[in-house]
């Protein structure tokens, strides 16, 4: 909540989007009586209107194990390995997030978090002068560093050192417009890529966008010009669809904001940078394996037909073809379910007879409404999508390529920890919902 204040007052576009979420989020409920009661009846309705993610960029291994670090004292893991460079973007990544259901109901919150590939920089003498500069410079405020030791000392923080650490950590968030290198210096890193530019230029990574998320991202991003905002030209991820799959995204452009570059007689020169945007989420199902297997080639399929142009010049030739190609892809949440493409959670319901309920298979159990299931919400990202929104926002006619070398282990090892399997972290909710369906079956049919 305070991250989310500071960047309204940072970027007053972010509060228009909000207000526009929420008015389109509220309308979806009231025209979708069933949509509203699944929402309620998996505890995730009051969630809608807060949940959003955001998204940071680090400059050197020490920066990423001390946020790892810092979002641990608030519940928040790394989950996923997510390589950008396929893209022409010079990141890895991982997403930082609660993870139990409880958890997640009570923060609702993600942060996408890169880590720059300095070895990507194919100039040398670059790489090193941008490894010196951000070796200098020192992202985290001694008391919050003071407050991370003593919540990892003391298992936790007390309320006052609670507020304390929350404004000694926006700090690391916010929005620096004096640069640390001077103009020159910029001007090479931007050449190389505007990424770079933006995470090494700065005395911070300073959050670059949050994202609300929205019931309805085509009716979002057809609004989005009558608020005087101007929408990407396609939303990233699947098509329009009933029952939504993993995650649809959407953006407007970067702002050009006023920044000062130390000149060479020790003065500031005015400046200018691009790199804060709005984005919009939608979210839908968590896919399998097999499921993700199945959508990772309907897109490369689409793409192969139409790439979307940086201009936005074929977006409407590049949507019909993604709507064409996806029609592959069930769209009743019973035949993605059946097909194990999705992941899903399963309770008894009100109607349920245990005692029936244990002679019962569990798709008769289905059948005859004993057994609810109900999608698990995809909590993760798309690389494809982040490279895309990334490249979009950074001056996507200027897209370089960089030769994929993905490296967990590397990044692993920078992290200081391990990151958690999605595919697993959903197979697991879904299990552990069929155990406790039998558990309560079997104890009712064990007492009679």
């Amino acid at each position: 909540m305070a991250m989310s204040a500071m960047y309204r007052d940072e970027v007053p576009a972010y509060a228009t989007l909000m207000s526009l979420v929420a008015k389109v989020n509220s309308a979806t409920l009231a025209a979708d009586q069933h949509l509203k009661e699944r929402l309620e009846a998996t505890d995730t309705l009051e969630r809608i209107s807060e949940e959003r993610h955001g998204a940071i960029r680090l400059g050197s291994p020490e920066e990423l194990s001390m946020m790892r670090r810092v979002f641990a004292v608030m519940g928040m893991y790394p989950v996923g390995y997510y390589d950008l460079s396929t893209a022409g973007v010079p990141v890895h990544s991982t997403a930082f997030r609660p993870v139990g259901e409880k958890s997640l109901n009570r923060n609702p919150f993600r942060v996408f978090t890169s880590l720059l590939r300095l070895d990507l920089i194919a100039d040398e003498a670059l790489r090193t002068e941008a490894a010196t500069v951000l070796a200098s410079r020192k992202i985290f405020t001694d008391v919050a560093v003071a407050l991370v030791e003593k919540a990892e000392q003391e298992g936790g923080l007390d309320a006052a050192d609670t507020s304390r650490f929350i404004q000694e950590v926006l700090e690391t968030f916010r929005w620096h417009d004096k640069a640390i290198v001077d103009v020159k210096m910029y001007t090479r890193l931007h050449d190389a890529h505007r990424l770079i530019a933006d995470v090494v230029s700065f005395k911070g990574p300073h959050i670059n966008h949050l994202t609300p998320r929205t019931l309805d991202i085509d009716r979002v991003q057809a609004l989005m010009p009558d608020e005087g905002i101007a929408p990407k030209a396609v939303v990233e991820g699947p098509p329009t669809r009933k029952c939504p799959i993993l995650l649809r995204q959407t953006s407007f452009k970067a702002l050009e904001e006023a920044v000062s570059f130390i000149g060479a007689d020790g003065t500031w020169q005015e400046g200018s940078h691009t790199a804060r945007f709005g984005e919009i989420e939608q979210r839908g199902v968590a896919l399998t394996p097999k499921g993700r297997a199945l959508y990772d080639a309907l897109l490369n399929e689409t793409r192969t037909r139409v790439r979307p142009a940086a201009d936005g010049s074929n977006s409407d030739a590049y949507e019909a073809a993604l709507a064409d190609v996806f029609t592959a892809f069930p769209d009743d949440w019973n035949s993605i379910r059946k097909a194990g493409l999705g992941y899903f959670s399963y309770s008894l319901t009100e109607k349920g007879n245990v005692a029936k309920v244990s002679a019962l298979g569990l798709e008769d159990a289905i059948e005859q409404a004993y057994v609810r299931f109900d999608p698990i919400v995809y909590e993760d990202f798309l690389p494809v999508s982040a490279a895309a929104i990334f490249q979009s926002n950074l001056g996507d006619e200027v897209a370089q390529e960089f030769v994929a070398s993905p490296n967990q282990v590397m990044f692993e090892r920078d992290l200081g920890a391990g990151v958690l399997d999605e595919f697993q972290h959903y197979a697991g909710i879904e299990r552990a919902s069929l155990e406790a369906c039998l558990t309560v079956v079997h104890s009712a049919a064990a007492a009679e």
